[in-house]
């Protein structure tokens, strides 16, 4: 059994990750901003709520305490905002807060014991919006803080031994608050690469970019 944690986890594609997790019978904490919404959706999955703001360095310290050392870490959560990048500072702060150092701070408290243990699988939920071939598309700074994932994604598989597997995915358009009703993909279906990803054996792949476990340009 590992243990894994699951960012913004209550719903969509992090509840799906979560959700699958439990089933494969690991130890899941779904993290969640909203504790009585986390432990609601924990509670249907077989999981473990923990309150979790991934946009607060203070509140990323005590979740890790709350759930010890990590074998699985899926930074998941999100924020999508709006128009164009230069106009709104105030999105483009959260959105690196919660997609970039807050998977920073995470990786940086989650891998010495990996390392440690010869032994961690690490996913970074990013986006083909995030992707320089896509010509970092999206709303506001969501593609620009999903380009940062990814290359925090390289970097950190760089300077991690292999036996600490980092990889970044793309779930595909699907239907979620954050997507829309009109997605193509189920929660399920965006959540299966993840799901593939955080449980790779030894011979697995570290450092790329995945969508339907195929690797995809960056």
């Amino acid at each position: 059994m590992k243990r894994a944690l699951v960012t913004g986890a209550n719903r969509g594609i992090g509840l799906a990750i979560a959700k699958g997790l439990a089933e494969q019978g690991h130890m899941v904490w779904l993290g969640a901003r909203d504790l009585t919404a986390g432990q609601s959706a924990a509670d249907r999955i077989g999981a473990t709520a923990v309150q979790l703001d991934v946009a607060d360095r203070d509140s990323i310290s005590l979740a890790l305490k709350q759930t010890g050392p990590l074998d699985i870490l899926v930074n998941n959560a999100g924020t999508l905002g709006a128009g164009s990048v230069l106009n709104d500072p105030q999105d483009f702060e959260t959105s690196m807060a919660v997609m970039v150092h807050g998977p920073y701070h995470l990786m940086h408290l989650a891998t010495p014991h990996m390392v440690e243990q010869g032994y961690g699988r690490i996913v970074n939920v990013s986006s083909g919006w995030g992707a320089f071939a896509d010509g970092v598309a999206g709303p506001g700074a969501y593609g620009v803080a999903k380009a940062a994932l990814n290359a925090l994604t390289v970097a950190a598989a760089r300077t991690l031994p292999s036996t600490v597997k980092v990889n970044a995915m793309c779930p595909g358009w699907v239907r979620t608050r954050m997507g829309g009703m009109g997605a193509s993909r189920s929660p399920e279906e965006g959540a299966d690469t993840a799901l593939w990803l955080a449980t790779l054996d030894r011979n697995g792949p570290t450092g790329g970019f995945f969508r339907d476990r195929k690797p995809i340009e960056w």
